[in-house]
């Protein structure tokens, strides 16, 4: 696909420092200069959809071609697993083909993470007929699937969009699933409902061919959350909830933010959008991505690394002179949050006065059976309404009170805790080795034995502790933001043996003072290692911490011994040890 014609616009607004020759569509350079830009030269991602359902499902797996295979497919949610059996010290030597399994993993899109009863039953026998009744809610408000066949997918479709959802854009270099609060609409703190304005986004611009093809993905948030639950410091493009002092209710924008390898914050633009224009200033900055973003490198071309280059002064004027219809209001920064935890689990009132339930699975793995037990919980106990947050959990709505205890006792019967240990509540994990072909280490086992011991070890530990492990270095839970956040790694044991471990990062945080995490000089521990080292880190924060002191806010200013001298030795502070090589950073980051 080549770019869009354009109308003449006025003289772009310059800068010292404009990057030359990276792609950038508005410059002039449209020329294909990766693999990836050929392949979407060559044809639109969405364009897929017929050889899908029409073709390949005859054909079987070896009839697929390798373009719709490792590329197109990401346009409707589909990315082959890895296959059994290859170790995390082969991922970044094996080809591509020799990685894949010939299943699929199958992303469900889920906009707000708004779910019905019938939805999610749908969702669950799709998973327990097709998947092998495994299903994981994402920390991206999705819902993803494994050992997909490519014969059985427009069987899934059907059963899919004839429920009202979809699976298109839920990866690719597209518009991604737009996060929202799992309590729009029923929080009675609530700055303001994002409810419709997702809503018209979605029904006006998913699937819309002239932005199926960006630099790299794009990801939104909109919500009046007053926990900020939709992490709006991490996304392409966020609307925050704000109260204008004569405009009312709207929103602060926010761009720029991502993680992977190349964390960044997002920045304010400083300016306030009504509700009535969020269309069109989130089409404004997703256009002013697709044609200034670097096209030539795919390690540079986030919208994170354009906002980085040329500021907010230059990202804030071009919106407005070249893709708005007039000038933006300059607008209030958002509230300190409500709560620092963002998760929603628990027992909360509604403005209704019904009550709204959040619950945790064990790092967000579940299956098609239990999806469905929940559907009927919500049935019962509720209103049919359920939502996926932003940490992996899950939310049903509209619960009469007197239904409270009896619905509690039936979730935890499912082994779905209300009101969870800090860890189990704190804890996320990526799909990780037993899927991903990007990652090194497992993850979701990892993180069900880590829950288990720190709850049987540290029983009296009760200081809210977020813990994210994450395969590899691309980010998919967060690692970077986290109290604890665990990447990935090949790491040395005592005998100098390259084992399956992590690199350490300390002390990240995302609320009234967002901050990356401390790397800590390559601090590494390996797997085996984990449990003695976590459990050895929290046992030294207790005794060193000051009166107040949150753990991110200890970890920050830790002298770095304490940080590396804990557990049984497991634990080492030294050159970080080498992940994946260059480049690949797409695969199943959610």
């Amino acid at each position: 696909m080549t770019s869009p014609a354009r109308p003449p616009r006025a003289a772009r607004p310059q800068s010292p420092s404009r990057p030359k020759g990276q792609g950038q569509w508005a410059l002039g350079y449209s020329e294909p200069l990766n693999p990836n830009e050929r392949m979407k030269k060559d044809q639109d991602g969405l364009a897929v959809r017929e050889r899908i359902l029409n073709e390949y499902p005859h054909t079987g797996f070896d009839g697929i071609d390798p373009q719709d295979l490792r590329g197109r497919f990401r346009w409707w949610g589909l990315y082959t697993q890895r296959r059994p059996g290859i170790s995390g010290g082969r991922t970044a030597v094996l080809e591509p083909e020799e990685l894949d399994d010939r299943y699929f993993m199958q992303r469900i899109r889920l906009d707000g993470g708004r779910m019905t009863s019938e939805q999610l039953r749908i969702i669950a026998d799709i998973s327990t007929r097709y998947g092998r009744d495994v299903a994981d809610v994402t920390d991206r408000q999705n819902i993803q699937l494994h050992w997909i066949r490519i014969e059985d997918v427009p069987a899934i479709w059907g059963a899919l969009e004839a429920a009202g959802m979809t699976t298109e854009e839920s990866c690719g270099d597209t518009p991604r699933v737009i996060l929202g609060c799992p309590l729009a609409g029923v929080d009675a703190d609530e700055v303001i409902d994002a409810t419709g304005v997702i809503d018209q986004v979605v029904e006006r611009f998913v699937g819309d061919t002239t932005l199926s093809n960006l630099p790299r993905k794009f990801k939104s948030a909109m919500s009046g959350c007053p926990d900020q639950c939709t992490l709006h410091e991490i996304n392409d493009i966020a609307f925050v909830g704000v109260v204008h002092p004569e405009l009312g209710p709207g929103y602060d924008l926010w761009v720029g933010g991502g993680l992977s390898t190349n964390p960044k914050l997002g920045v304010r633009l400083g300016t306030f959008v009504t509700p009535e224009r969020v269309p069109e200033v989130w089409h404004g900055v997703i256009q002013l991505f697709r044609d200034y973003g670097y096209r030539r490198m795919r390690t540079r071309a986030r919208l994170k690394f354009l906002v980085a280059d040329m500021g907010v002064e230059w990202v804030r004027s071009t919106l407005e002179k070249e893709y708005l219809d007039a000038a933006l209001p300059d607008g209030p920064a958002p509230l300190p949050p409500r709560n620092e935890g963002r998760d929603h689990i628990g027992v909360h009132q509604q403005r209704d006065g019904f009550f709204a339930v959040g619950f945790a699975p064990r790092a967000g793995r579940l299956t098609g059976t239990t999806l469905t037990a929940v559907a009927n919980l919500a049935d019962r106990f509720g209103q049919g309404r359920i939502r996926a947050t932003t940490t992996q959990k899950l939310v049903i709505l509209d619960v009469p009170g007197e239904n409270l205890d009896a619905l509690e006792a039936e979730l935890a019967a499912l082994d779905l805790v209300v009101r969870p240990s800090v860890f189990r509540r704190g804890t996320m994990a990526c799909t990780g080795i037993e899927f991903c072909k990007l990652a090194i280490v497992e993850t979701k086992g990892n993180a069900r034995d880590l829950i288990v011991e720190l709850e049987r070890r540290l029983p009296d530990f009760d200081e809210p502790i977020g813990i994210n492990i994450n395969g590899c270095p691309n980010a998919c839970a967060r690692f970077q933001v986290a109290d604890i956040g665990l990447k990935g790694s090949l790491v040395p044991d005592d005998n100098g043996e390259m084992v399956e471990g992590f690199q350490v990062h300390l002390g990240g945080h995302l609320g009234t003072r967002s901050r990356l995490g401390r790397k800590s000089r390559g601090l590494k521990v390996t797997a085996d290692g984990l449990v003695d080292y976590v459990v050895g880190l929290l046992e030294t924060y207790q005794e060193h911490r000051a009166d107040g002191d949150t753990f991110a806010d200890w970890a920050e200013r830790a002298d770095e011994a304490l940080l590396t001298g804990v557990g049984s030795g497991s634990a080492s502070a030294g050159s970080a040890s080498a992940g994946p090589a260059g480049g690949r950073t797409e695969g199943g980051a959610t």
